[in-house]
């Protein structure tokens, strides 16, 4: 493709790169990560990422240093944002590439006088960019990690192929590690019951709590339930119906959770931030979809088995089912993930 506006940094000495807010989309993120890397070696690229997402990259060799987007305390409301452009002014960063296609990033950035600031020119954020990149045709019919790699081959960069990946604390693997041998032996499968945005994007909990059983018996292995506090309840129905269960709900850091992810033998997971988890840590997953679009964000990985049933009404992109009835997600059988989850457990 054509550089749209190339960026005519000549080797920036400083750059920011803007994350995106959700932990799934900042897993999406990571090949453009890579591609700016690649592109600028020698540089110091510091990333602006919300505290949920920056376990993410804290790892992350193409990165050499986090910086804390507080939103919820000190760069809460206007004033925290114009603290947090003064902030980052005084870093004197050379250029800033804007992964979150928001407004708000780039007003921050123009905000904080970073010379260079290039991203995608949508939501009027063109005359605040220096180098703006207009979306392809047709981009909403790939995956999403095409977005972004897109928007940095508008910039003249050459990308870094491949998918998503995600490199791991080491005192995380030594915590993960212990805390998943203490629980006994056996196969190590994952249970997300839990998923941002909404019902409409989780399979319900009940069949989850006779998946576990089923998968508990078959395998002898341990049940290791993820997610939120949100996720609490979900969880206890699981653990009511599991002989060996482990409850991480709302307990482990980020860190800790990508760990334990990598651990597990198999995943079983709706559409959510810890399915891009378990796809860019190349663990074997089971990803239940049916509200969202399973080619625009469905698991980045050829381990990956995606259950849905096809109805004229989805994906309805929806947070709850406009027609009050769920069918996408009521549909998949318990039979039919369990036998996917066996099959992934028995391959090489």
């Amino acid at each position: 493709m054509m550089a749209e506006h190339s960026l005519c940094v000549p080797q920036p000495r400083r750059i920011l790169i803007r994350s995106t807010n959700w932990i799934g989309d900042a897993v999406m993120t990571t090949p453009a990560v890579r591609t700016i890397r690649r592109n600028f070696p020698a540089a110091q690229i510091t990333l602006l990422a919300l505290p949920w997402v920056a376990d993410v990259f804290a790892a992350c060799p193409h990165v050499d240093r986090i910086f804390l987007y507080d939103k919820q305390g000190r760069h809460q409301g206007l004033r925290g944002k114009l603290r947090l452009a003064a902030e980052l002014n005084l870093e004197g960063f050379d250029l800033a590439i804007l992964l979150q296609n928001a407004f708000e990033a780039a007003l921050i950035a123009k905000l904080a006088r970073i010379p260079a600031r290039a991203g995608y020119n949508t939501d009027g954020r063109a005359l605040l960019l220096t180098h703006s990149v207009r979306k392809q045709p047709g981009i909403g019919s790939k995956h999403q990690v095409h977005y972004y790699q897109q928007m940095l081959a508008g910039l003249g960069l050459q990308i870094a192929e491949g998918a998503p990946e995600l490199f791991l604390n080491s005192a995380a693997k030594e915590e993960a590690d212990k805390l998943l041998t203490q629980a006994g032996q056996g196969p190590i499968i994952g249970l997300n019951p839990g998923a941002a945005y909404g019902p409409a994007k989780r399979w319900p909990s009940e069949k989850y709590a006779a998946l576990a059983e089923r998968l508990a018996a078959a395998t002898g292995g341990l049940i290791v339930i993820f997610g939120t506090k949100a996720d609490q309840k979900a969880a206890a129905e699981i653990t009511a119906a599991g002989k060996r269960v482990l409850d991480l709900t709302g307990k482990t850091s980020l860190a800790l959770a990508l760990a334990c992810i990598a651990r597990c033998h198999v995943f079983v997971t709706n559409d959510s931030g810890l399915m891009h988890v378990a796809a860019a840590l190349n663990t074997p997953l089971v990803a239940v979809f049916g509200s969202t679009d399973h080619i625009a964000t469905g698991p980045f990985s050829d381990r990956a088995t995606v259950i849905r049933h096809s109805l004229p009404c989805s994906p309805c992109l929806k947070t709850h089912c406009p027609q009050g009835h769920l069918r996408c997600m009521e549909l998949v059988s318990v039979e039919e993930v369990e036998q996917a989850a066996l099959k992934l457990l028995a391959a090489p």
